[in-house]
């Protein structure tokens, strides 16, 4: 997208979706090829970063410990027929880091928030809190209609 971009109702249809949905498949690369899971996750208001978790005894942790690029998909699919024209889903591509104790503190708060059946899990010393630093986010709708949202650097708010 170049200058000038109109992102604002791309974002609002992305952020609509995200929060309509509690689970997303986040797809690791590892040392066996892509791979892939079923993870909860919450978000920052801006969209910049998507959060999860998972055990650090995981092979999805030891994906991202040696490659950290991932790509994550949300959809609002029912299983019927009628998905192909009406589901929506949302590709997120990032770059994924554990955050460290004096970092994680606002992601627990969202994701306990957002998933307070798993506080205990969020709690325990053997579970990583990730964080997703978005790229991309890619929106597909109605079977071919593909919009996309960049954001070009950490420290630009501005998706174009």
């Amino acid at each position: 997208m170049g200058d000038g971009c109109q992102t604002g109702p791309i974002i609002k249809e992305i952020a609509a979706l995200l929060e309509r949905q509690k689970l997303a498949v986040l797809a690791t690369e590892g040392e066996m090829g892509p791979y892939t899971n079923i993870v909860s996750y919450t978000f920052s208001d801006d969209l910049r970063h998507i959060f999860f978790a998972t055990t650090r005894a995981t092979r999805k942790y030891s994906n991202i410990s040696s490659h950290n690029m991932v790509s994550m998909l949300v959809d609002n699919r029912t299983n019927r027929v009628d998905d192909l024209f009406q589901a929506k889903a949302v590709t997120v591509i990032g770059r994924s880091e554990e955050l460290g104790e004096e970092e994680k503190d606002l992601a627990l708060s969202l994701m306990t928030a957002r998933h307070p059946y798993l506080e205990d899990f969020l709690s325990s010393p053997t579970t990583a809190t990730i964080k997703i630093h978005v790229h991309r986010y890619i929106l597909v709708s109605h079977f071919q209609n593909v919009r996309e949202v960049i954001f070009h650097d950490e420290n630009d708010n501005s998706p174009c």
